[in-house]
């Protein structure tokens, strides 16, 4: 009744279903994993101990072959020497090749040796460049470049490393007197001599040293002098001061061919980073191009991020990209050292630093006659490469203002640019300039300087000071500035352009900039001498001051033309950066081509029509509202029949065969943009904008602007043009710009006047009781809005007047008028691709809408005039139509096109691109005299004008003015 059994020989059972057989094999399967793991461990660990074993045996091997060197060297060359003759140093002895191989510069044996040598080598110095020459290479240098030029590099580097590794027991000897006789002056000296400039190996020797990063071995080497007291050397320079600046004059020079170094290595950061580095060596001044060795170490830096009011950085829109390439990740700066550089930039700083840069440039206009010097031209390169880099590596708002309205930096730089230009002198700058190679244009630094700063400047620049007191530049200037960017565009985008690297959408690529220097500088040209000039063309569109061709380039040939529509061409990236470089008419052809691309590639493939609207007219724009929302992207772009219903709910007769459809559009678009609606007001000039106002009077004001947007984009997409004028500053937004102060006197003029009054106000302005708020009256509701945080309690005075001007304008202009905007761009840009209009300014925006505004050709609307009813082109109705048309004054040839087509402007493109063309048809009836009394009549949604056979050409005039003066045409379709 017991158990008496063994309880280890029990059955086992595997709860998860497996056999014993399937969890034997997965553990076999296990095991044999780990042993082979184990074996190919076991093979590199064997492997591992070869390489270890076989590199002790080298250096063990090598330590005795240079034990056995140094034996037979000391043998045959003596203990002290005394066996060496000049004839020693020659490539044929074995003097030096046996001391280099077997020197340690931690042996003082070695050391010692080293010093005497470089003692024996002044005695045989004759200082005489051929005599150091045939010293160490004998009769025939050439023949033996290569083993001189290696025996060379190794005996400096070997001074160097004998000082650096017996520095604490040198180090009083380091500043010692050249006449002292010491070790470390005989080092010194020694390898003065040997990279003395007028020696032919020079260069390559001192690239050779760099590449070792000699100057961080100095560095630790003038650290141990700060305990030693100089006496003595008042008036001299010490060895090591001569060897620093003879090394130093290497670092960034153009003539010479040294490699940069890694920046972390270089003497920027290596020694301009020592304390009190000028008590040391107050002579090195002389030798060191300060700005030039600041912009490397400032280039060496990651860029400094904008920081908040509590040090906090602020967001960046380019942060959260993700860079695939590994090498572009920034190195990040500690927070409070980032704190302490972002702190340190003040405006006193900023106006002392570039007064120091550019203080020996004169700012007078006759100054440079003949062109600049040399030393005016080095020193604006120095100036504007430092500042180059700055502007891509500190904040940009705390640079801009300070450098554009508080230093004479445009002034200067524009004064030199000129000079240059006048007198072809700009590749003086590319060969004097460090920072730029020599076959470089001159241009480049000065623009990459000048364009942002001015730019800058012009968005505070008001109109009076601008074109009536000629600031900060005269308008004649400004014409030579336009030609001198508008070549340097076309250089570097067509004549020669560079493939550049794939920089990031940041606009601070600093990657870049340190990794292909020259190419991000042009790139950042092009950006900035594009924004500039096409802000320069705004000013020139407000009130011209030059002739719009002098924008254009002179190269745009109909070659030009057919690249511009293919993408990943030099001239399609030209019509997207500078697309003012193309003359107006091109790019409208170039838009007009686009739209009949885009309308073909929708054709439907079925032979009915799939969007037919049934349009009320007496709701036409609530009807046109609910239909056309309806409709989805595609179906926009695709063909739309319209179908009017009468008052009494009948359909009106007629087939839409494109005519009915610009009639709707015709109506929609003066009902909906009429201001009685609400949506749209207008300037003083009537221009309208956006009603800031609309929401009190429509509940679905957003969506109306939305749907007005698709409106005109459809208008724009057919072809159709609608005499609807806009406000430039309500253009911009369809561009997705700002705007800024000099945009507000087409929307308030008295606004403006009060605003530049302030600005120029030279009392106390906080007597005047202003405060950082604005009041919106819109119908009769008064509300008041605060223009920053607090602004109620924040009192206007002279220091901060500039910025409540601007909050002004930018409320106005931009604030108040943002949703409408946004739903108005969302609505236009499903049909219209924001790339398509980017190649247009403001003012052509308009007439891409609305025509030309000039008055149109008339031969050009009678050579492309079609004649019905039996009249044709010889007719005498038709002539004398013509010439009375003709005589008509442009006002009045204005309101009989609009009678005629419904739009007041002729087709930018001529009347052969009028759809349908313009149609001149006889009136129906008997030529009775009550016949030929009747008024001519027009149907706009045909272009087509009925016109009764008048007898005489006084009665023809009278007829037609009245029509046109009383808009009497009606729909005959």
């Amino acid at each position: 009744m017991f158990f008496s059994g063994d309880s280890s020989t029990r059955k086992r059972v595997d709860l998860g279903g497996r056999s014993s057989k399937e969890r034997d094999r997965k553990k076999l399967v296990e095991q044999t994993r780990f042993e082979r793991n184990r074996r190919l461990q076991l093979r590199q660990n064997n492997s591992a101990a070869l390489k270890i074993q076989k590199c002790f045996r080298g250096r063990k091997l090598v330590e005795a072959e240079r034990s056995e060197v140094r034996e037979r060297f000391f043998t045959r060359f003596g203990k002290h020497f005394q066996n060496v003759d000049r004839q020693c140093f020659g490539p044929d002895s074995d003097f030096l090749r046996w001391l280099l191989f077997f020197f340690n510069p931690k042996n003082a044996a070695d050391c010692s040796a080293l010093v005497e040598v470089c003692q024996l080598l002044q005695k045989l110095d004759q200082d005489n460049v051929l005599d150091i020459i045939s010293l160490f290479a004998g009769a025939d240098y050439p023949s033996n470049k290569a083993l001189v030029e290696y025996r060379v590099k190794k005996f400096a580097l070997a001074c160097i490393q004998a000082i650096y590794e017996n520095r604490i027991q040198l180090r009083d000897q380091l500043m010692a007197s050249k006449h002292s006789g010491a070790p470390a002056i005989l080092l010194l000296d020694a390898l003065h001599l040997l990279i003395d400039d007028r020696l032919p190996w020079a260069c390559n020797t001192v690239s050779y040293l760099l590449q070792r990063n000699v100057f961080s071995m100095f560095r630790n080497v003038i650290l141990t002098l700060k305990e030693v007291t100089i006496q003595g050397l008042v008036g001299d320079v010490s060895s090591l001061e001569r060897v620093l600046a003879l090394i130093i004059s290497h670092v960034g020079q153009t003539p010479c061919v040294c490699p940069n170094v890694d920046p972390s290595w270089s003497f920027s950061s290596q020694l301009l980073t020592i304390p009190f580095l000028w008590r040391l060596f107050p002579h090195l001044k002389e030798a060191v191009d300060f700005v030039t060795l600041a912009t490397f170490l400032l280039e060496a830096i990651p860029p400094i991020k904008t920081l908040n009011e509590g040090g906090k950085q602020n967001s960046n829109t380019y942060d959260d990209e993700m860079l695939v390439d590994d090498e572009r990740a920034e190195k990040v700066l500690n927070g409070d050292l980032e704190l302490q550089i972002y702190n340190a930039i003040d405006p006193r700083f900023l106006l002392q630093l570039t007064n120091v840069l550019l203080g020996g440039v004169s700012l007078a206009n006759n100054s440079y006659i003949g062109g600049p010097n040399d030393k005016e031209a080095a020193a604006v390169g120095a100036a504007c490469a430092f500042l180059h880099v700055m502007f891509n590596i500190l904040p940009l708002e705390r640079i801009m203002t300070v450098l554009a309205y508080r230093t004479e930096l445009v002034l200067v730089l524009w004064n030199f640019m000129k000079c240059c230009h006048d007198n072809c002198k700009w590749s003086s700058l590319s060969k004097l300039s460090a920072y730029l190679p020599e076959d470089a244009p001159g241009w480049l630094l000065p623009l990459a300087v000048f364009c942002p700063v001015y730019k800058h400047m012009l968005m505070i620049v008001d109109n009076e000071e601008f074109y009536e007191q000629e600031k900060p530049l005269p308008l004649d200037d400004i014409r030579c500035l336009i030609v001198i960017i508008r070549q340097a565009l076309w250089q570097l985008l067509w004549l020669n352009p560079v493939a550049p690297p794939n920089f990031s959408k940041s606009p601070v690529d600093t990657f870049a900039m340190k990794k292909h220097p020259l190419e991000f500088l042009q790139h950042r040209v092009c950006v900035t001498a594009s924004e500039l000039l096409s802000q320069l063309q705004d000013w020139n569109n407000r009130r011209q001051f030059t002739p719009p061709s002098d924008f254009h380039a002179d190269g745009v040939n109909d070659y030009f033309i057919s690249q511009a529509t293919m993408e990943n061409t030099k001239a399609n990236d030209i019509l997207k950066l500078a697309p003012f470089l193309v003359p107006f008419t091109s790019r409208a052809k170039i838009f007009a081509s686009q739209l009949v691309a885009a309308r073909e590639r929708n054709i439907p493939h079925v032979p009915y029509v799939r969007n037919r609207f049934r349009v009320r007219r007496d709701h036409i724009l609530e009807d046109a509202f609910d239909q056309l929302n309806a409709l989805t992207e595609e179906d926009l772009r695709g063909l739309i029949r319209v179908t009017f219903i009468n008052e009494f709910g009948a359909e009106e007769a007629g087939i839409d065969g494109g005519g009915i459809f610009k009639d709707f559009m015709e109506n929609v678009t003066r009902a909906a943009f009429d201001v009685q609606y609400g949506l749209f007001k207008e300037t003083a000039d009537h221009l309208l904008y956006p009603n800031p106002g609309s929401g009190l009077v429509h509940e679905q004001h957003l969506q109306l602007f939305h749907f007005l947007g698709t409106v005109l984009a459809k208008a724009m997409f057919e072809g159709i043009l609608v005499d609807i004028p806009f406000a430039t500053f309500f253009l911009s937004k369809l561009k997705q710009k700002y705007n800024y102060l000099n945009d507000l006197p087409s929307l308030d003029p008295e606004l403006y006047r009060h605003l530049i009054f302030l600005k120029h106000y030279e009392g106390d302005i906080s007597g005047l009781e202003l405060y950082f708020v604005i009041v919106n009256n819109e119908y009769g509701e008064q509300a008041e809005e605060e223009l920053l945080p607090g602004g109620k309690n924040l009192r206007v005075t002279n220091e901060n007047v500039i910025t409540f001007i601007h909050l002004v304008a930018n409320h106005r202009l931009n604030f108040q008028i943002r949703q409408q905007s946004s739903y108005f761009l969302r609505g236009f840009q499903q049909l219209i691709q924001k790339e398509w209009i980017d190649m247009f300014n403001e003012h052509e925006l308009q007439l891409l809408i609305s025509g030309s505004v000039d008055g149109f050709d008339l031969d050009d609307l009678r050579a492309h005039t079609n004649y019905a009813g039996g009249y044709h082109q010889e007719h005498y109705v038709i002539e004398m139509f013509w010439e009375v048309i003709k005589c008509f004054s442009l006002e009045n040839q204005r309101k009989f096109l609009k009678f005629v087509t419904g739009c007041s402007r002729g087709p930018l493109l001529g009347f052969k691109h009028l759809e349908p063309l313009f149609c001149i048809q006889r009136a129906a009836g008997s030529a009775s005299e009550e016949a030929l009394d009747r008024l001519p009549t027009a149907a706009t949604c045909m272009n087509l004008l009925k016109l009764p056979p008048y007898r005489s050409k006084e009665q023809m005039e009278q007829k037609l003015l009245y029509a046109i003066s009383a808009a009497a045409g009606f729909d005959l379709s």
